[in-house]
């Protein structure tokens, strides 16, 4: 590569996302400020920085085209989904390849049709069989399309043709993301590797925390065997050789009628409304308080979850939550959740709203 110098370039400046570049810093915020309306210019700040650096690091084409596309495509996930982020949403995983004329392409279209009439709007991966089925029952004023491009076409199924809530994506990572960042539940039909894949995905993320609890269910005909066969070898070879905790297994659900499934569904939302760590604290955020009596009962059956000494009580917002607003209102449960037990955490919800 020639010098940059021969061409009468300076040294290339080494950037840091500290306020430590001089100009440059100076060149990014009067950018900002001729854009206008930049909403958290702290964070856009970086992500330019993080451009330029990435320019100044990388040689290889490929490399600087792949960030470029996976930045487009999830700014316009966050623009797509952003207007409905009030809005509770349930991703549907299943084969295209199930018949319109199947048992299971009639139980999607009727949860999708259930989900609706409880105010959630569904997720599908856009396509053909399990995935048209949710949204034809759904409708598409509350269903969302996020498709993937191949090698072999794949359009959108007739009922998000048109639709403004249907994202065609280059990358599958970032159609995983969101599949289950924007999720609120998520139920699993009978398909092929793809659907394992996202089965085996959304139990992972939720095994290690990095999925926040929410309702998981696997259905099927209530004589069906695709996951009896799946949770035997779950259970016979990785609980049994010890590679996962008998606790995840309280991270899934199964069940055989649609009904069911949002049944359950809008029971997890009963009471429990979000959570969110502020510092090393879990808060669980609630729609309706607990008695004092509650949260000791709680602490005494949870009490394997808390850090050795930790504590669970009442209270109303942290300072550090000061920045949802919309959410001061809710009561709030705070603990020191050991950060680990993700399986037992999801019982303590299921205790929360049973109480």
């Amino acid at each position: 590569m020639p010098d940059s110098s021969s061409k009468g370039f300076s040294k290339p400046m080494e950037l840091h996302f500290t306020r430590t570049n001089g100009p440059v810093d100076d060149a990014i915020d009067g950018l900002m400020a001729q854009v206008g309306d930049v909403a958290h210019p702290d964070i856009v700040r970086e992500i330019i920085l993080a451009g330029l650096k990435a320019g100044q690091e990388n040689g290889g084409r490929a490399d600087l085209k792949l960030m470029n596309s996976s930045m487009k495509e999830m700014r316009f996930t966050a623009k797509v989904f952003g207007p409905y982020r009030k809005v509770r949403k349930v991703t549907v995983f299943g084969s295209a390849r199930t018949r319109s004329d199947a048992p299971l392409y009639h139980m999607a279209r009727d949860l999708g049709k259930k989900l609706a009439e409880a105010g959630f709007m569904v997720i599908t991966g856009g396509g053909p069989g399990i995935m048209q089925a949710a949204n034809e029952g759904a409708g598409p004023e509350h269903s969302f399309g996020v498709n993937i491009r191949l090698p072999f076409e794949q359009k959108p199924n007739p009922v998000l043709v048109g639709n403004p809530r249907h994202i065609t994506y280059k990358y599958f990572f970032n159609r995983k993301v969101a599949f289950l960042k924007e999720a609120d539940a998520v139920v699993l039909f009978p398909g092929g590797f793809g659907t394992l894949d996202e089965a085996m995905e959304s139990i992972t993320l939720l095994q290690t925390g990095k999925l926040y609890p929410l309702p998981l269910f696997c259905i099927d005909e209530p004589d069906g065997t695709y996951w009896e066969h799946l949770f035997s070898f779950l259970d016979n070879e990785l609980s049994g050789h010890g590679y996962i905790s008998h606790d995840d297994f309280g991270l899934i659900e199964r069940v055989t009628r649609p009904a069911d499934a949002v049944d359950r569904i809008r029971h997890f939302y009963s009471r429990y409304h979000s959570l969110r760590y502020v510092k090393d604290q879990l808060v669980i955020r609630m729609s309706t308080n607990l008695d004092q009596g509650d949260v000791g009962t709680l602490k005494k059956a949870f009490a394997g979850i808390l850090i050795p000494g930790g504590d669970m009580h009442l209270s109303g917002p942290l300072d550090d939550e000061m920045n949802e607003p919309d959410l001061a209102h809710l009561p709030r449960l705070v603990m020191d959740f050991n950060k680990r037990d993700f399986g037992r955490l999801r019982q303590l919800v299921d205790a929360i709203n049973d109480l």
